[in-house]
């Protein structure tokens, strides 16, 4: 209750101050009473307008970078249990990823009013503390570290160095942030300075392996290139192409681009699945020709999709197919999944009852993961809405602290009380790029990054 009387002292240009925090105040009462493996709640109808209640979504899920962070590095937990069950990873381990989607969240929090500009700069002084002395490899990041030490967590046995994937989520939005104070003051500046030497550091380039064309997952100091992971068709890495495009001092040529991630022009070869295009190529074979959601989300929390063309795609049509297409496949209900319809629907990478599994159509476990259908907010706004109002009117003990939980399953009743920071950061960024495009406006005007896709071929 504290938190939230402080949260809307921050927040008075709202409007209705008494309105607005009594509706919080009710939000917050419905959620705490609800029995924790409750299938579905009875309906309790909200007294809170739509933008209220993204507000508050964005609020909590905010939180899980805010008063969530490590404390000593203040990136973001790999994941947060509430249950206190830890069966992978240690309380400290942090992750570059979802930092930098955090970090794109902390300007949702200014902006919006949960923290000061003050209170943002310092977390992100602490951050930037943190990341000039992280182990890097050839100045790329890897998936994991101690936060406490800096130290690289491997993510497995061979994945020990640097990973170019999650370096460029992170470098996403570190650019972001730089965009946003590159007109403050002088402590302001002094971060932008610092933020333009990690940048710069990153050798994209290495990662073609000595000049072919196409760009390689993972590098290790102990296993070299032995995971042999060339990233090509699409999928959620188009951001890592187009900021290795962008580098100003270790960029990729245009081939790379071409004949590594499109394929020779193969990435174009679309097909239509439920009633909808989808644009490109996601899979080949017998498979289900669509992706799991976060592939719409991820390299979009910064990069604009809504006027995004190259010579492959309309991406402004692939990323709202995309949604729709999950959408459609939930209402069909082709398994027959308990819960799922117009209210509930939304499959991607998250956790389930066998562990960290990748939902789609055609790998469909009966596992809802919310962030899929809160984050296509800017896809699917009524959609979207319609599941928001599902999970906090209905279904209201899927909410916890830092928002709706990873993920559950009425048809296998399963519900845990469990956080991961690669799916809570893309919704209060996604979010606010449906309200007002800040993420995407900043970002994009990053100079380097429209060099980047000038170099690419891409309008935008």
């Amino acid at each position: 209750m504290n938190r939230l009387i402080k949260m809307m002292n921050h927040s008075l240009s709202w409007g209705n101050y008494s309105m607005v925090l009594l509706s919080f105040v009710s939000v917050l009462a419905i959620v705490s009473c609800s029995s924790p493996k409750q299938e579905q709640a009875t309906s309790n109808k909200l007294n809170i307008s739509d933008d209220s209640l993204l507000t508050l979504v964005q609020y909590q899920t905010f939180q899980y970078f805010w008063e969530n962070a490590e404390p000593v590095s203040g990136m973001a937990p790999e994941r947060t249990h509430m249950d206190n069950v830890y069966p992978q990873n240690d309380k400290n381990v942090v992750t570059s990823g979802g930092s930098g989607f955090g970090l794109m969240a902390l300007l949702v929090g200014i902006e919006r009013g949960f923290i000061t500009r003050e209170q943002a700069v310092e977390r992100y002084e602490k951050v930037l503390d943190f990341l000039e002395t992280a182990d890097r490899f050839h100045g790329v990041y890897p998936h994991w570290w101690y936060g406490d030490t800096g130290k690289v967590k491997p993510f497995s046995k061979k994945d020990d160095g640097g990973d170019l994937v999650e370096t460029a989520f992170l470098m996403q939005g570190l650019l972001t942030v730089r965009q946003y104070f590159q007109n403050g003051n002088e402590r302001e500046q002094k971060i932008v300075d610092r933020i333009n030497k990690i940048w710069e550091t990153v050798e994209w380039s290495w990662h073609t392996r000595g000049g072919e064309d196409i760009l390689y997952w993972h590098w290790s100091p102990n296993y070299g290139w032995d995971m042999n992971f060339g990233v090509k068709g699409y999928n959620e890495c188009l951001i890592m192409y187009v900021l290795a495009a962008s580098s100003p001092t270790y960029p990729i040529e245009a081939d790379v681009y071409h004949k590594g991630w499109a394929m020779d022009g193969a990435i174009a070869r679309d097909t239509t699945f439920m009633g909808f295009e989808t644009e490109l190529n996601y899979y080949s074979g017998n498979e289900a020709p669509i992706g799991p959601l976060f592939w719409a989300h991820y390299s979009y929390l910064g990069l604009d999709p809504r006027n995004l063309k190259d010579k492959y795609a309309n991406y402004n049509k692939l990323t709202i197919n995309h949604a729709k297409i999950h959408y459609a496949y939930c209402v069909e209900n082709p398994e027959q999944y308990k819960g799922y319809g117009e209210k509930c629907w939304g499959l991607t990478s998250s956790y389930s009852m066998r562990g960290y599994a990748g939902h789609r159509p055609g790998r469909d476990l009966g596992v809802i993961s919310p962030t899929a259908a809160l984050s296509s907010v800017p896809y699917t706004p009524e959609e979207t809405m319609k599941m928001i109002r599902f999970l906090y009117e209905e279904a209201d003990s899927l909410i916890g602290e830092y928002g709706p939980y990873d993920a559950f399953s009425f048809d296998n009743n399963w519900y845990l009380p469990r956080y991961l920071a690669i799916d809570q950061g893309p919704i209060p960024v996604m979010i606010e790029n449906h309200r007002s495009g800040l993420l995407w406006r900043l970002f994009m005007s990053a100079p380097e990054v429209r060099t980047g896709l000038d170099r690419l071929g891409f309008t935008y």
